[in-house]
């Protein structure tokens, strides 16, 4: 069957799938049944040759190397994740070598230019590679048409169910795309199902994405194009996503998406009324760590937020980003609050929650931002002294209608971006916390592989001597040394090592999941143990 062409958008894989084909995963189970016919005239030498390989000219998918690249945020991450565990379950090997990989899984990110300059420039290399190519994450299925994607398979954010599927038609040399929505009776659903096979990148951390999407309409944001407006899953559906977890050993939930702030709008509840229903189900000693919420709708739940995070098994912590100190440039960027909305959250949150750590975002240089109103967000940030500060110098995306504004000259923003980072450079915020005796939650394995990293309380990041009984393990340490990102911890000599875990974890690459019983019988269970994601 001739390539399929992409200059006319293919809305769904039944363009070139009839009802009539069977399925990736029938094919799979009668794959092994399956005989060559053969001409009566052929020498038995040649009719053994052919039922022992496959004509020359054929492929047979679900038995190739992938290699998977994920860029940008905690919700893209789960996301690759999921797409990982499917093609493992189905028989595919996830590599970390990309070169020897068959085809190259790209899921990406569309925040900003740098991270979609990657994308583009990982396209071209797999293209002079001669790899099979698809395409996933907020940059394809905001912009399908640009140039650079022209031929490629794209499989859409709200359709990674079906990356098999893709990735099977893409092996046999067509091009697919599957952009579409998933609806319910009309009503947008937040996305995938929750209960898909999935190979965390860390086995101790599971990503739960509560909701897709978000409520608002900031003028320099791409994401929204790609995930579109606010759809929240059932409380039920991540109840059980959250128990399964930990049946599988994880020990630290993190709730991600655009804004788990507006979780529930749209399906006729909250946030709070969520994370009191996940806090029943968390085993002692493991942790649930809120992702990013913006200020308008964490404002009207701020009392029993607070409750909320005083729980001892809820990290005392909240990523609220402000963006700017400007009441005008927030105007301009259309975000639906005051600084002082900014203000009256943390003051609130950091009196009913002492010690909790407020992260937050400033955006350098948006369009119109003049010199006084960067003065305003040096101020704010010399009050706060936050101890987690995302600076972005701002990039105009394409399509957005910031991008259509005037623009601060370049050399403006980079060095406003320069100054703002001298500012938070200059204090220290764990120096005071030297001496310090504290409870931490070991999960992973520091950058230079010294140490291992766990989080206390207030998900401030400890390192910690590399000792693999601590690995996934609640342990006391004294607080010996602080840096302007962390602090190093000694471990108490006759501290007791607490096990939060309700079962082993999985072992790094397995599939999350799968049964014992489909692990044992099922043929669509072929995954290696060793398979591993990449993810930056």
């Amino acid at each position: 069957m001739p390539s399929a062409s992409c200059d006319t958008l293919l809305g769904d894989i039944e363009d070139i799938v009839s009802h009539e084909d069977s399925k990736p995963q029938d094919r799979h189970f009668v794959r092994k049944d399956v005989v060559p016919k053969v001409r009566r005239r052929n020498t038995q030498k040649y009719l053994q040759e052919e039922e022992n390989s496959p004509p020359s000219d054929s492929t047979i998918p679900g038995i190739q190397k992938i290699w998977i690249r994920t860029w940008g945020c905690s919700h893209n991450n789960s996301d690759g994740e999921y797409m990982a565990g499917q093609l493992a379950a189905y028989g595919y090997k996830i590599t970390e070598n990309a070169s020897d990989a068959d085809l190259w899984l790209l899921n990406s990110c569309t925040v900003k230019n740098p991270a979609e300059d990657h994308f583009r420039n990982s396209i071209k290399k797999a293209q002079e590679e001669n790899k099979k190519i698809v395409l996933a994450g907020c940059v394809p299925q905001a912009q399908p048409r640009q140039d650079y994607l022209k031929g490629l398979s794209i499989i859409g954010v709200q359709q990674i169910d079906r990356v098999v599927e893709v990735v099977e038609e893409t092996i046999k040399g067509h091009s697919v795309r599957l952009l579409g929505q998933k609806k319910d009776n009309g009503r947008r659903l937040g996305g995938a199902r929750l209960d898909l096979p999935k190979i965390r990148k860390n086995p101790l951390i599971e990503i739960i994405s509560i909701n897709t999407g978000c409520l608002n309409a900031c003028t320099y944001c791409k994401t929204k194009h790609a995930r579109g407006n606010l759809a929240s899953y059932p409380i039920d559906e991540l109840v059980d996503r959250a128990k399964q977890s930990f049946q599988e050993g994880v020990c630290e939930i993190w709730l991600t998406s655009e804004d788990t702030g507006a979780y529930g709008r749209d399906i006729g509840t909250n946030l709070p009324t969520l994370l009191w229903k996940l806090v029943e189900v968390i085993p002692e000693g493991a942790m649930l760590r809120l992702g990013m919420t913006n200020p308008p709708y964490i404002l009207e739940h701020l009392e029993e937020m607070a409750k909320i995070l005083n729980h001892p098994r809820v990290y005392a912590f909240l990523h609220i980003p402000v963006q700017s100190a400007s009441d005008s440039v927030l105007m301009e960027m259309k975000r639906e609050y005051c600084v002082a909305d900014f203000k009256r959250v943390v003051d609130f949150l950091k009196e009913k929650v002492p010690g909790i750590t407020i992260a937050t975002d400033i955006i350098c240089g948006f369009p119109g931002e003049t010199d006084q109103d960067f003065q305003e967000t040096v101020k704010l940030v010399e009050e706060y002294k936050f101890p987690s500060l995302f600076i972005n110098q701002f990039y105009p995306r394409p399509g957005t209608p910031a991008a259509k504004m005037e623009q601060v000259p370049a050399q403006v923003k980079k060095q406003r971006t320069k100054d703002l980072s001298r500012v938070f450079h200059s204090y220290s915020p764990y120096n005071h916390k030297i001496g310090e005796r504290q409870q931490v939650l070991v999960t992973e394995e520091s950058f230079d592989s010294k140490f291992y990293v766990a989080h206390n309380r207030f998900y401030e990041q400890v390192l910690v001597p590399k000792n693999p009984a601590f690995m996934g393990k609640m342990v006391e340490v004294d607080i010996c040394e602080s840096g302007k990102h962390f602090m190093k911890g000694q471990p108490v000599s006759d501290a007791k090592v607490y096990t939060p875990s309700i079962s082993k974890p999985l072992a790094k690459g397995e599939v999350s999941g799968l049964t014992k019983v489909s692990k044992r019988c099922s043929p669509l269970y072929t995954a290696s143990k060793t398979a591993a994601v990449e993810a930056q």
